[in-house]
């Protein structure tokens, strides 16, 4: 290799360390910004879902575009807090009887108990483990009662540590309202003062970047545009597909606060790992130890319809929304749910479409040419 292309070599060299010292950068900037300036990006966010009725608003009534930001603005925050308040009623009054039968659910679940261990059957077991047991050597007693005592003391402070996580749980929660409420009037602030002069901060943001990033970029945002809709109508297609098959297999199997429970098993169908085995499965103990069987066997196939019809649509319609293969949409949800946990099955997807937006508009294409070191 002679020199020339020892030099071409070192500057290809450089201009990777450089891109990827700008990699660098902006992804610790981006860490380092969120956590102060995340109302803010709420804000830009429903400025940008509000552009497009506030200039039809604006040009169709010829009003000021200040006036139709505060018409749009409060038209959203009506929709939401009607949803809010619907939803919320709806489900509080049917919990609110859902908690004045618990006890006695309680109560019948104690008696079952009860009747199940006075049986002469589980009498007979005891007393031959307690036979077992008593013709034992004197040090496996020992090491089994230190077993016994270290197991009950473990489940002990398990059962202490889940009280105390939901308690402080509940203390955070309370804890962050004022926040919450905070953030809130903040980012509609300032969702108000984006869309307000929307096209001058567009103008003054382009001014700081050249022609051709700026024709990139507008490629880049009309792909995420779609993309995310894209991705949040499919989470909402699939929590309603969930709620609707629950609401009207109870339905079918005439079981009460059939809506209520739907609505909660569709909600709680985003928690990884558990999903809607956190409705299901302590229902279907609950009624294994009652002995109504029948139920059983109807909520444990309804669950498993569930489940099959989660596993089965969720890649396909993801995939469709937003316009991703679907092996690479299952891909991004299981690496997104091993590294960021719950928040993965967004970051994955979301991650996913990023990706390829910046395919579609030749970036990597850009930077590769760069460090090679020709021109596009």
């Amino acid at each position: 290799m002679n020199q020339e292309n020892w030099v071409e070599r070192l500057f290809q060299i450089i201009r990777f360390l450089w891109v990827c010292l700008l990699v660098y950068v902006g992804i610790w900037l981006f860490q380092f910004a969120t956590p102060l300036l995340y109302p803010f990006i709420i804000a830009l966010l429903i400025a940008l879902l509000i552009h497009k009725p506030v200039t039809y608003i604006t040009k169709k009534f010829k009003i000021p575009r200040w006036l139709s930001v505060t018409l749009a603005l409060l038209v959203l925050m009506l929709f939401a807090i009607g949803l809010v308040t619907l939803v919320v009623t709806e489900t509080v009054v049917e919990i609110g009887e859902l908690a004045k039968r618990l006890p006695g659910f309680a109560q019948e679940l104690s008696d079952y108990l009860q009747r199940t261990i006075s049986q002469d059957f589980l009498l007979g077991i005891y007393n031959q483990v307690q036979w077992i047991y008593d013709q034992l050597d004197p040090n496996y007693k020992d090491k089994i009662s230190n077993t016994v005592g270290s197991g009950i003391t473990s489940i002990t402070h398990a059962g202490q540590n889940l009280v105390l996580s939901f308690l402080d749980g509940l203390k955070n929660v309370l804890v962050s309202l004022p926040n919450m409420a905070t953030v809130s009037v903040i980012s509609i602030m300032g969702a108000f003062f984006i869309s307000k002069d929307f096209f001058l901060w567009e103008a003054r943001f382009r001014r700081l970047l050249p022609s051709g990033v700026n024709n990139r970029l507008d490629q880049i945002f009309r792909d995420l545009r779609g993309a995310l809709l894209g991705f949040l109508k499919a989470q909402l297609t699939l929590i309603s597909l969930t709620a609707a098959i629950v609401i009207v297999g109870l339905l079918i199997m005439r079981v009460e606060y059939a809506v209520t429970i739907g609505l909660i098993t569709g909600l709680v169908d985003l928690l990884p790992y558990l999903g809607t085995g956190t409705v299901f499965v302590p229902w279907i103990i609950y009624l294994f130890f009652k002995g109504n069987y029948t139920m059983v066997i109807g909520l444990s196939i309804l669950y498993a319809v569930v489940l099959i019809f989660r596993q089965i649509i969720e890649p396909k319609v993801v995939a469709e929304s937003v316009g991703l293969d679907p092996l690479l949409t299952l891909v991004a949800l299981f690496v997104g749910l091993q590294l960021f946990g719950f928040l993965g099955l967004i970051i994955g997807p979301v991650s996913l479409v990023l990706i390829n937006a910046l395919v579609k508009a030749n970036v990597f294409v850009d930077v590769w040419s760069y460090i090679r070191g020709k021109r596009t």
